[in-house]
This record gives C-alpha cells, sequence and structure tokens, in this order.
C-alpha cells in the first residue's frame, strides 16, 4: 500500500496532505523517516506520525453491480437488501454510499469509510454520475438541451444543475449529472415530457462498472479506485 493512501485512510489528512506530511519528513517506517509519498508499506510494518504509531486500516471498499428488485439499505423487512449480496461477515459492516431506486440497476459502492462515503455524497463535492436510459417517447435535440441547461423538478424552486446529455439511440440517452435529488432522473425525463422505463448507472466519478461483473457480482477496489474520491 502506497505511504499516502495509507496516511490519508487512518488519519484526517487528505491525500495531498499525507504527501505533504511525508516530504517534510513527519513520517517514520521502522524507524526510518520516509519522505517519499509512494513509499510501500505492509502491515507489519511500525508506521508513525510526529512520533505517534498509527493502527493499519481496516476499512473496507467494494464495488457491486446491482440487479433490479433490491432496495439500497441495510434493513429492510418486504424486500431483498444490497448488502445480502454479499458475504455476511462482510455485510453487516457496510454502508451505502448513495442509493440507487430498487429497479435501477448498475453500479453502487459500498464501504465502512465513512470519511470516504462522505466524499462521494457531499453535494458540495459535486461529484459526477451516469445513467444509460431507455425512454417511452422518442426525445429530441430540444429535450436534450433543456435536460443540460437545467429543468425544474416538480415540488422544487430551483432548476437542475446543468448535465450532459448524450444520445445513444431514438429512445435511449445517457445523462450525467452531480446531483442526488429523490428520484431525480426519473423526475428530470417527466419535466421534459418523457418517462424512463429502464435506468442504469455506469459510471461514478471516474470509477466505471466492470463489464466483467453479472448482476449480483461484486469485487473490492483496487487502491487506486479507492483513491479517485
Amino acid at each position: 500500500m502506497r505511504l499516502d493512501f495509507y496516511l490519508s485512510h487512518v488519519t484526517d489528512l487528505a491525500r495531498k496532505a499525507s504527501k505533504i506530511a511525508a516530504s517534510k519528513g513527519r513520517v517514520t517506517v521502522n524507524g526510518e523517516i520516509i519522505k517519499k509519498a509512494n513509499y510501500t508499506v505492509q502491515e507489519t510494518d511500525v508506521i508513525c506520525l510526529d512520533d505517534e504509531r498509527l493502527a493499519w486500516p481496516s476499512e473496507g471498499y467494494y464495488l457491486l453491480h446491482k440487479p433490479a428488485g433490491y432496495v439500497c439499505a441495510t434493513e429492510d423487512a418486504e424486500h431483498p437488501i444490497v448488502v445480502d449480496l454479499l458475504p455476511s461477515h462482510l455485510g453487516q459492516s457496510l454502508k451505502v454510499v448513495g442509493r440507487l431506486d430498487k429497479d435501477t440497476t448498475g453500479l453502487l459502492l459500498l464501504t465502512t469509510d465513512g470519511q470516504w462515503l462522505h466524499r462521494i455524497t457531499s453535494p458540495k463535492k459535486a461529484c459526477s454520475k451516469r445513467y444509460q436510459m431507455t425512454l417511452v417517447d422518442s426525445i429530441d435535440d430540444a429535450a436534450l438541451e433543456q435536460l443540460e441547461k437545467g429543468v425544474l423538478l416538480n415540488g422544487e424552486s430551483q432548476l437542475t444543475l446543468p448535465a450532459v446529455a448524450e444520445r445513444i439511440s431514438d429512445k435511449e440517452i445517457y445523462l450525467t449529472i452531480q446531483e442526488g435529488k429523490y428520484h431525480q432522473v426519473k423526475r428530470m425525463l417527466a419535466a421534459v415530457g418523457n418517462k424512463v422505463v429502464t435506468l442504469h448507472r455506469d459510471q461514478i466519478g471516474d470509477l466505471v462498472l466492470d463489464s466483467a461483473l453479472a448482476p449480483g457480482e461484486f469485487r473490492a477496489l483496487t487502491e487506486d479506485e479507492v483513491g479517485y474520491f
């Protein structure tokens, strides 16, 4: 594990601040000052920041290809929940990063790391999310332009933030948004006089859903992928 990645997950330092801390000689590994942020540390190493020994991280980060029919919750008396798709020893401690509707499929993140979760879901971070959808009716260029400029959702007083709308076919588009309002994508299409039939999220930030992962399958994120956020 890279030293800066390790520091950013066991201290309050962000990734950039972790690199600076190392460069200033504040970090030792097995008694030796290490200034290179890309230095590889292991669980057996004694790592100190400002002479205070740090623990090894125990956080988990997972990518799940959510199938339809599952709700994004850790408990639900009526419906199957996404954490049931992971081994019980993992699912009990995981939190769902954001939400997908019961009938929506695609990329879902789960973690034990509350700070990392917040970095992705906080409105201030404006983390982008891309959705692929099929529609009841054909969508014209004017509607795509409306979606990109922002639309007024039913019950809201402000326009949605600018989005990116890409045509795939007459009744199929990609829509990339930076917000996470309740049923936002479906409400946005309703605002331009259309209706979503199927909805699938394939990307969050720079992280793209694995084409090799079948619905219901999951994998751990790589160190680099965790560092995207």
